[in-house]
């Protein structure tokens, strides 16, 4: 014996009323009863929703009941990975970055590039952008001393540098790093590239002593092929300024009031605006612009 709202109720959970026992009155079946038959807690023994919000609620719920856990994995920020990630936020927080982006046309940097590699022994290591570009930077940096300096907060001085150590940002397992090309200035080209590939292989295994990687005046990153058109690096303090190199790209340009495919860089600075200003960072890269543009001006003397 129950009521007609838990006789509804037990139809439509699929409870045979002949098999639950009433704990009512006289045997009376109540709600609890029938809570009890479906191994549901009371509560839960309630009106159904129509039909329509019954399907809804059902796809609402489908995709949680079957897609699988998340998985998640933890890496602690330890070690090198923390200093670097502490060293880029202060610098940004603390350096108010001036950035200059210049379009390059380096299609006669390329063909020199290519004439120099082809006159390499079979076996030798190629030249890169970089070796040619860091040998034009510290031609510049002779007429741009301000660019070629570190500030050393703890004093209040800035530090200006004839020497140009030049910082090579490379990716490696650990991080980035930024190993030094000493006296770059002083280097002709293959030896140049040389040192650039012996340091900069000496971070990406681990190898690199702190001497190696401290002492930079200037840095150079570069992403290579996925260079990108442009980007804004963040200053390798106590630096004051860094250059990032973009992906060479043949573009159409328009050349002695021709349209012509020419092969074009972007250089992409950040200067420490404290102690550049503007006008002398904006100087500094068109002068090397030019000298990318004129290849044969890197090599002039002094």
């Amino acid at each position: 014996m129950t009521s007609p709202a838990n006789r509804r109720r037990a139809h439509e959970a699929g409870i045979d009323l002949a098999t639950v026992v009433g704990s009512g009155p006289g045997g009376r079946i109540v709600r609890e009863d029938l809570a009890a038959a479906s191994g549901a807690p009371s509560a839960a023994v309630r009106p159904p929703p129509s039909t329509a919000s019954a399907g809804a609620a059902a796809s609402r719920a489908e995709p949680a009941s079957a897609a699988p856990a998340a998985e998640i994995t933890e890496i602690k920020v330890i070690g090198l990975r923390r200093l670097i990630a502490e060293r880029m936020s202060e610098a940004k927080r603390t350096i108010p970055h001036f950035a200059y982006v210049e379009e390059v046309d380096v299609t006669e940097l390329e063909a020199l590039r290519q004439h120099l590699n082809g006159k390499l022994a079979k076996g030798e290591p190629t030249f890169t952008y970089l070796p040619l570009i860091v040998t034009a930077l510290t031609r510049v940096l002779e007429s741009f001393p301000q660019c070629n300096a570190l500030y050393d907060a703890a004093r209040g001085v800035l530090v200006r540098h004839r020497a140009a150590h030049v910082g090579i940002a490379t990716q490696t397992p650990d991080g980035l790093k930024v190993p030094v090309v000493r006296n770059a200035q002083t280097l002709a080209l293959p030896a140049l590239a040389a040192e650039i590939r012996r340091v900069t292989e000496r971070a990406r295994t681990n190898k690199a002593t702190r001497e190696e990687l401290v002492g930079s005046t200037i840095t150079i990153t570069s992403l290579g092929k996925l260079g990108g058109i442009a980007s804004t690096p963040i200053i390798n303090a106590p630096e004051v300024a860094i250059i990032g190199v973009n992906r060479a790209l043949e573009r159409p340009v328009v050349l002695a009031g021709a349209v012509a495919i020419r092969l074009t860089m972007n250089l992409s600075s950040s200067f420490d605006h404290r102690f550049v200003d503007g006008y002398d960072a904006a100087a500094m890269i068109q002068a090397l612009k030019e000298c990318l543009e004129h290849p044969a001006t890197i090599f002039l003397p002094a």
